[in-house]
């Protein structure tokens, strides 16, 4: 759709007094808009946003300079190379791209690469399908008619882009029945994905849509969305002795605040001498800061489902809220496209838990905890039983096989992971059915 613009350059004394440009603000036309749809005072819109029985379509229009920048940015990637890995400073640029959905335009959309060894590992290959993250305000600064600009409630919206994934919906299932065991996680739903970067729409592929934590998850899954928020990554985001260090643990809200009092706590906690020399009041000291039952549930199905990407291999891939209702940390699992297999970097998880080094604190003292160790082997059992069983995952596997099969084996050469195409995604599939009945019949063995 043609917008209509309108520059207006307001030039405040600007290099007068030193400014190094002046402020810009740009007028446009929002025709498409409507409280319902673009708004911010709606409440989240689940249903047309997150289908769970069907593939919704999105178009992107990111204009060829804006496409051309993104590509410069990529090629500095710092670490980036061949053969090399990402330091973790890499911070993507966000450009702005008009968004389409249903026959309605959401304007001057905030977009910009995401990832880390993904993103790297896809530039390298030539492969297109980044994975990408919108923000709907982003660029209110410079747009004021898109102030707090929202996609049917939702703010940051997160399209992931099935990397290292041939079926394409690890990322969907695993982050669906960590939900349904009673662990907070964010939803997801299918899209085909056409993105127009000046030469006409290209079909990008099959995208998860997930929704973002810091926004959604805490307003719909918990009672009080005002606490802290954070997204541990790097080495303190292990917990282990000697590595407390407040840049590793990202304060998502209440960012003006300079008080990790609450993570601290945590920390001290798990590192208390009370573990060996009173293990009962080493877990009163525990669950004084963080939700421990809730912890185990998550530990139990991240370990039974197998996740190789996450804590007790990597440091990070989750994040931690201070629910204000009970003043306790909770942890809320992310990025789970690697779920559903035994993985790499030596693998995942034993299911025993075996093998895991005071690296690891939250899970190696949770094993040499009788009272803890016992609960976990009663939540794998329980989440093996109730919402991980055979029967019921192949179900859940041949459903949305028959959902998104067209749309997978759609994809084409430099923009897919489907290198055989449709036997590439079969073999997947197969390989998903036949890692449930294996972890099935392990839990049922667990002591």
């Amino acid at each position: 759709m043609k917008l209509y613009l309108k520059l207006t350059i307001l030039l405040i004394l600007a290099y007068a007094y030193g400014c190094e440009k002046p402020d810009v603000t740009i007028t446009i036309e929002t025709p498409d808009w409507t409280e319902a749809t673009h708004g911010i005072a709606v409440e989240p819109d689940y249903a047309t946003a997150f289908p769970q029985d069907k593939v919704q379509r999105l178009d992107i229009v990111i204009g060829s300079t804006n496409w051309a920048a993104i590509q410069k940015d990529l090629a500095g990637m710092p670490g980036g190379g061949p053969g090399q890995t990402l330091d973790g400073t890499f911070d993507p640029i966000w450009v702005d791209c008009d968004f389409h959905f249903n026959g309605k335009q959401w304007y001057k959309v905030g977009i910009r690469v995401k990832g880390n060894s993904s993103l790297r590992t896809t530039y390298q290959q030539g492969i297109k399908k980044y994975s990408f993250k919108l923000d709907f305000d982003q660029w209110e600064g410079t747009y004021p008619a898109i102030q707090d600009q929202r996609f049917y409630g939702f703010k940051q919206l997160n399209l992931n882009n099935n990397f290292d994934d041939k079926s394409l919906m690890r990322e969907k299932v695993a982050g669906d029945l960590f939900r349904e065991f009673g662990v907070p996680s964010a939803k997801s739903s299918f899209y085909e994905v056409y993105i127009d970067i000046g030469n006409g729409s290209q079909y990008f592929g099959l995208y998860t849509l997930v929704e973002e934590v810091d926004n959604t998850v805490l307003k719909t899954q918990f009672a009080d969305g005002t606490g802290n928020l954070y997204k541990p990554e790097g080495t303190a985001a292990s917990f282990a002795a000697g590595s407390w260090d407040t840049t590793d643990f990202y304060k998502k809200t209440n960012t003006a605040a300079g008080d990790y009092t609450d993570i601290r706590a945590l920390y001290d906690a798990i590192n208390s001498s009370l573990r060996t020399s009173d293990p009962a009041a080493w877990r009163v000291l525990l669950e004084s800061s963080m939700n421990m039952d809730q912890y185990l549930k998550w530990l139990a199905s991240n370990t039974v489902m197998q996740d190789w990407d996450t804590y007790g291999r990597m440091t990070h891939n989750f994040y931690l809220y201070n629910d204000p209702t009970q003043a306790k940390l909770v942890w809320i699992p992310w990025d789970n496209n690697e779920a559903l297999q035994d993985g790499k970097q030596g693998g995942a998880i034993n299911l025993d838990l075996s093998g895991v080094t005071s690296q690891w604190p939250l899970i190696k003292y949770i094993a040499s905890d009788e009272v803890y160790y016992a609960q976990y082997k009663q939540y794998a059992k329980d989440f093996a039983s109730t919402v991980f069983s055979p029967e019921k995952i192949t179900a859940t596997y041949d459903y949305y096989y028959n959902i998104i099969k067209t749309s997978a084996t759609s994809e084409v050469s430099g923009y897919t992971f489907l290198r055989n195409g449709i036997s590439d995604f079969d073999a997947a599939i197969s390989q998903l059915k036949t890692q449930v009945k294996q972890r099935y019949s392990l839990v049922n063995k667990l002591n």
